[in-house]
């Protein structure tokens, strides 16, 4: 019979295999931030909580992994050598050479991304990779549009994201906002409710958002400077 420990030391252990926090695997499946963490899993009395079917189906469908997979991290010598089956099929074209690329202003349009930040649907120009996709998988690129991130990026500059990676303290990241706003900053906290980005351009004032303004966070893990 599983435990009520079992389960989220699975949903840990996936999260974990795709360097994820609990929140960022959340917000990968299109679930709310907050659904996985620690304190979302006993109730104020005490009593315990656990995540629904339809929750751990979304999370599987989200990072491919089957449920065979699923239950054996339930296993107390479960390991991470063996990786789940990559991300979602079909999220966007297949990575060979190549990565989708858009530009900030699609970016904040609107219909390009699913629930977890992933490119989405058509309409992308594409790029190439400077390290092998097997490397490095799910990520695409965003290409610098304005001077409002000078003077680490420059107009035409193109940044390789990774959404749903963890993010840390002094990351440089692109959050996109609910009402479309994409910025490119460096995260300074984050909190369960909120988080704080310093610009990276002086002229513009540092921002802090609640996470439930957040539509979703990508690491950034290379610029073409």
């Amino acid at each position: 019979m599983l435990s009520h420990n079992q389960i989220w030391e699975a949903l840990d252990r996936l999260a974990e295999r795709h360097e994820l926090t609990p929140s960022g695997l959340a917000r990968r499946a299109g679930l709310d931030p907050t659904s996985f963490n620690k304190s979302k899993r006993l109730s104020a009395d005490g009593r315990l909580r656990w995540p629904s079917t339809e929750s751990i189906a979304k999370v599987l469908d989200a990072t491919g992994a089957s449920m065979e997979q699923f239950l054996a991290f339930m296993r107390p010598d479960a390991g991470l050598s063996k990786p789940p089956a990559g991300p979602k099929e079909n999220a966007f074209p297949p990575q060979g050479s190549s990565i989708p690329l858009l530009g900030f202003a699609q970016a904040g349009a609107g219909g390009f991304f699913d629930d977890g930040g992933f490119p989405a649907g058509q309409g992308w120009d594409v790029v190439e990779f400077p390290a092998a996709p097997s490397q490095k998988a799910s990520v695409y690129a965003l290409e610098v549009q304005g001077e409002s991130m000078m003077p680490l990026y420059r107009d035409g500059d193109v940044l390789i994201v990774e959404p749903g990676a963890q993010v840390r303290r002094n990351d440089r990241v692109v959050v996109r906002t609910n009402e479309g706003e994409v910025m490119a900053k460096v995260l300074l906290r984050q909190s369960p409710r909120s988080i704080e980005l310093l610009s990276l351009n002086p002229e513009h004032p540092n921002r802090t958002l609640e996470l439930s303004d957040v539509d979703w966070i990508a690491r950034i893990i290379w610029a073409s400077q």
